[in-house]
Order: structure tokens, then C-alpha cells, then sequence
């Protein structure tokens, strides 16, 4: 059977009546838009109108009489003044424009989605906050979430920001495992990926909630405003710290908030250890530190990874050595240990002449030691000794002999740690992502807030001695040899870098010294040699003795030298420290002779 089509009527109605509909709303539209100053004088108009209204049925009955009467006198007296009736008729219009504009809706309370959530996060509670011996608990199922949420707020996804909890009293919020269960199951339930601050009332068993932000990645290596012996490891939340620094960020001069460390003879955490996982930014740290210390101290590097992180440091001035093989990384720092050794000696004679302590021992030394796990592993292959171990003198006596030692390390070699490194660094840094566990072990306490899966390099937390946990993030310093370097974060570290040593080599003397042997007769073993020497010959002089004829001379034998005949070869001038080598080698020679402790 063949469809028939739909009268006209029929199937063109639908669209004429949408085109109706459209021109009626656009119509509407224009009419609002041109009425919109009569519209908002009516209604505040209304609104007077019902304000008068209000007052005058709040009038006694026995005072509306003298009201009235006022009132005609005010209109009188403004009908009889010049263009009186116009002005009251413009402040008219003019207060009731006032008070008939659109006010922003204020919002009073949650919407149905955060009364939700909200709910959720009651329940969820019931069973840590609420036991059954209670008569009338604040948690239970099914019960009202506004009697222990007392302060919320939430961002424009729904998920709170700020939420202020009140628990019962018998809840033991002094023990840490029950407070990291709240904690967790918090982070849980307000979302992931954010880092929650969470501080605990133990008083007023309170517990507040708080969603903190992203500390600023935009401040690069830069010369800081301190004073000798204040390093800034970082920046931190401005309500952690009471010192602000002037800084140059990417967005203009700010007073950022710093975590400064000081060292030296007074300070109570001389030394620092920093751990992360690779790519967490302790290589960046010990190159901040090193920028930071070079212009009041000498630095000393050692680097076990081998991957010439510290190549722009080598030849710098105030740069003693940086090592990165196994024999160098031994023989500097067992000078270092008997650097530290000299100036204690030094000082301590100083002190009972009475007199202050020499320049020498008084200028600050820096041993930055990265990765030692590697450098014990060779040694241990080799049959060598740990380098870990020739710090355990820079560490116990450094504070009085001015020495600082810094130490950063990978989490899957802590182990390696000796007890020196884990008893004397007593400043700890932990970077990169690390679980509360992790963090706990390293700084020995638990960071007030939740650490995130994923964090830029640079940031984590920092703890000075027994102060709080503090949130931290390292200034940019990336290596400016490196390729990936962005070209302002390369040009602000090469900015700060020292002069590099002028390198010279000593001059070959016009006439190489011979010492001249001449005796009457062959030498034989039971013959005395006697050699005239003009000048004193010393352990680092070179002698030559030539004979007319072969000699033979045992370990038995006198050989007798006179100081007429013997002309001297001066050592030569110390090299510079050597720069970093690829593969082991016999090491720098000391950087000069160790003065021998005393008994």
C-alpha cells in the first residue's frame, strides 16, 4: 500500500512554530535589554516602597499623628525651594536605581554534590572515629555530617579544600599509625594527585585539612642574600619559615621564602646528607651548595657516579679537586683528613699562645661527596678501603676544624651508608618521590603532609636536626655542559662559576745541575766518596754522581757528600688539582705535606 503524503499544513507547522517561538524570544531579548533601566528603577521602587511600608507598621499609633506631620512639612519645604521638586525626583530615581541593581548571588552553603561528598567522608570515618561503648557517639552510620564538619570549602570540581574535623576525645591521636590511617584515608577521599597538609589539635581534638600549593619552580640559581656560613638549600610555604630571601624568578624580584642552612663552629647540624631516587635532584643540590660555598671557602668533590656532572667546576678557583676515579677519590680524602687534623692541631696551639686561630684554619673547606656506594664497591673489589671511612675525622671533628661535609645518596643504597655518615649528619634532605615510610627512615619523622606520585626534580622535603619537616624545592642548576640545559638556567650557572686558575709551568733551569764526583782513584766498595755542595741538599733535590770509572756500591758502603761540589735541582711548584679522570689512576699527590698529629 502506497504512503500518503501529510498536508502541508501538517508537516510545515512544526517549523513555523519553532521560527515563532525564536522571533518571540529574540523579541523578548530586545525588549529587556531597552527596558532594563525601567525594569531595575521599578523594582527599586518595590523595594522602598515596601521599606516604608515596614516602618510605618512598626510606628506606635500615638507617634504616626507627629510622623505625618513631618513629613507634609519635608514636602512642603521641598515643593517651595528652586527646582526643589525635580532634585527629590532624580535622588528618587537615583536611590531606587541603587537599590533595585543585580547583586550577585552569594552562595550559603554546599550543593548537592558536596553534601554527597561530604557524606562520604562521614561515613567513611565511622569506623576509625566511633567504638561501641559509646552512648552517644559523633560518628555513626546514618548520622548528621554538619555536627563533625565544622569548616568546608571545595574548589570548582567539587573536591574540598579546607575541611575542619572534630573527633571524639578517647581517639589516640598521639600515635602515629592511627594518625596515618586518617591521613590516608583522607587523601583518598578528597582525591589524588594533590598534597594535603594535615594539622592535628591535640588539645582541642581538632584535625584540619588542607590542600596545599604547588611550591614555584621558576627561581634558578642566583647569588642569595646571606652571610657567611648560610647556604639556602630551597624554598618552602610562607607560613613554614620566618626568613624570606629577595630572589629573581621567572615572573619578576619576590621575597621567597628559604630553608637556610647554617654551618660552621656554633652550628648545631654541621654536616648534610640528601637522598632521592635518580633524576630526583641531588646532583643539582651539591652543585647549588658548591656555588653558594665557593666564594668564602674551597670545595672539594668527589663524584662516584662518573658521569662528569661537576666538569664546569674543575680549574675553578677555590675548586681544590674533583675526582671521579677510585685512587684520586682515596688520596683526596685522606688529605682531607689530615687537612682537618692540621687545623685542629694549629688551633689548639693558637689558643694556647693565645692567640686567634691562623687565616688557614679559619677559611671554610667543603667536601661534597656524590654516590660513595660506587666508590665502595670498587674498593671492595680492589681490596681497598672504603672512602666512606676516611671521613669519619672531616665528620666528628669538622665543626671546630671549619670543615663541612656534604653527602648525597641514591634510597637503594643506604645500606652502604657507614655509621659516621648516618650519625653526624644530623641535616637531612630527602628529594624526589619516596613513600611516608621512606621519608620517616631518612628524616625521622613523618612530613605533615602527602607526598605525590609525581614531583619536578628539586622537590621534597627537608628536616634540620630535631626541626620540622619542611617541604622543599632545590633552585634550578641544572649542568650547564649538558645539552638539555635550558639557555637562561645555563647562562645563570655559568654566571656564578669562578675565574678558572691561570696554569703555568715552571721555567727549565739555563743549566741542567750535575753533581761532579771527582775521586783520586777508582771507586771501589771500601772507598769514602766526598761531594762539595754549595747549598743544602734536600729529600726533593736530584743528585748525580758521575765516576771516570765504573764503581760498584753496596747498602754497606759510606758514601760521604761535602757541600763544595753538589749544585741543587728546586722542586718544582705544586701542580693545580688534577681534573677529573675517566678510569682509576695513582691519584693527585697531597696538597702539601700533613703536619703529624701530636700525642
Amino acid at each position: 500500500m502506497a504512503r500518503r503524503p501529510l498536508p502541508r499544513i501538517l508537516s510545515s507547522g512544526s517549523a513555523q512554530i519553532a521560527r515563532s517561538r525564536e522571533i518571540a524570544r529574540t523579541a523578548a531579548d530586545s525588549a529587556t535589554d531597552v527596558l532594563h533601566p525601567l525594569i531595575t528603577v521599578s523594582r527599586g521602587l518595590r523595594k522602598l516602597a515596601a521599606t516604608a511600608r515596614a516602618k510605618w507598621a512598626a510606628t506606635p499609633k500615638e507617634r504616626r499623628g507627629p510622623t505625618l506631620l513631618l513629613v507634609a512639612a519635608c514636602v512642603l519645604v521641598v515643593a517651595l525651594m528652586p527646582y526643589g521638586p525635580l532634585l527629590a525626583l532624580v535622588l528618587l530615581m537615583a536611590v531606587a536605581a541603587w537599590l533595585g541593581r543585580e547583586r550577585p548571588v552569594v552562595k550559603t552553603g554546599p550543593d548537592d554534590t558536596e553534601i554527597a561528598r561530604l557524606k562520604g567522608l562521614y561515613e567513611a570515618l565511622v569506623p576509625y572515629f566511633s567504638v561501641p561503648e559509646d552512648p552517644a557517639p559523633l560518628f555513626a552510620h546514618g548520622g548528621e555530617w554538619s555536627s563533625a564538619f565544622g569548616e568546608y570549602a571545595f574548589d570548582e570540581d567539587g573536591r574540598p579544600t579546607r575541611l575542619k574535623i572534630a573527633y571524639p576525645p578517647y581517639f589516640t591521636d598521639g600515635e602515629p599509625a592511627a594518625r596515618a590511617r586518617i591521613e590516608q584515608l583522607l587523601h583518598a577521599k578528597s582525591g589524588r594527585g594533590r598534597e594535603y597538609r594535615f594539622d592535628w589539635d591535640e588539645e582541642g581534638n581538632r584535625l584540619v585539612m588542607s590542600v596545599l600549593p604547588a611550591l614555584p619552580t621558576t627561581i634558578a640559581a642566583q647569588r642569595f642574600v646571606t652571610v657567611p656560613g648560610e647556604t639556602v638549600l630551597g624554598f618552602t610555604d610562607a607560613d613554614a619559615v620566618q626568613r624570606t630571601v629577595p630572589v629573581v624568578s621567572a615572573d619578576g624580584t619576590e621575597d621567597a621564602p628559604a630553608v637556610v642552612w647554617r654551618t660552621g663552629p656554633r652550628s648545631t647540624e654541621p654536616h648534610l646528607l640528601a637522598v632521592g631516587q635518580p633524576g630526583s635532584g641531588t646532583t643539582s643540590l651539591l652543585r647549588s651548595i658548591a656555588l653558594q660555598a665557593l666564594p668564602h671557602g674551597d670545595v672539594l668533590i668527589v663524584e662516584g657516579g662518573g658521569t662528569g656532572e661537576y666538569a664546569c667546576l674543575t680549574g675553578r678557583a677555590g675548586v681544590l679537586a674533583v675526582e671521579c676515579g677510585l685512587s684520586g677519590a682515596l688520596a683526596t680524602l685522606e688529605w682531607a683528613a689530615h687537612e682537618t687534623e692540621r687545623r685542629l692541631i694549629a688551633a689548639n696551639r693558637a689558643r694556647q699562645a693565645g692567640q686567634p686561630a691562623p687565616e688557614d684554619t679559619r677559611r671554610p673547606l667543603w667536601i661534597l661527596l656524590d654516590r660513595p656506594s660506587v666508590l665502595g664497591h670498587l674498593a671492595a673489589a680492589d681490596g681497598r678501603p672504603d672512602p666512606q671511612e676516611l671521613l669519619q675525622v672531616p665528620l666528628r671533628h669538622g665543626r671546630t676544624a671549619q670543615v663541612t661535609v656534604v653527602v648525597a645518596e641514591q634510597f637503594d643504597s643506604t645500606e652502604t651508608l657507614s655509621e659516621a655518615v648516618r650519625t653526624h649528619t644530623r641535616a637531612r634532605i630527602v628529594l624526589g618521590p619516596a613513600a611516608p615510610e621512606q621519608i620517616a627512615a631518612v628524616l625521622g619523622a613523618r612530613p605533615h603532609t602527602t607526598p605525590t606520585p609525581e614531583v619536578p626534580a628539586g622537590r621534597g622535603y627537608a628536616r634540620l636536626g630535631a626541626g620540622p619537616v619542611l617541604r622543599l624545592q632545590v633552585p634550578a642548576t641544572p649542568d650547564p655542559y649538558d645539552d638539555a640545559t635550558s639557555e637562561a638556567h645555563r647562562q645563570a650557572v655559568l654566571d656564578l662559576l669562578p675565574e678558572r686558575r691561570a696554569i703555568t709551568a715552571p721555567a727549565a733551569p739555563a743549566h741542567p745541575p750535575v753533581v761532579t764526583v771527582k775521586p783520586p782513584a777508582p771507586v771501589t766498595s771500601q772507598d769514602t766518596v766526598t761531594v762539595k755542595t754549595p747549598a743544602p741538599v734536600t729529600t726533593q733535590d736530584t743528585v748525580t754522581v758521575k765516576t771516570p770509572a765504573p764503581a760498584v756500591i753496596t747498602s754497606q758502603d759510606t758514601v760521604t757528600i761535602s757541600a763544595s761540589a753538589v749544585e741543587t735541582v728546586p722542586a718544582s711548584a705544586p701542580e693545580p688539582a688534577p681534573a677529573p679522570r675517566a678510569e682509576p689512576d695513582s691519584g693527585p699527590a697531597p696538597f702539601h705535606t700533613p703536619v703529624p698529629a701530636e700525642g
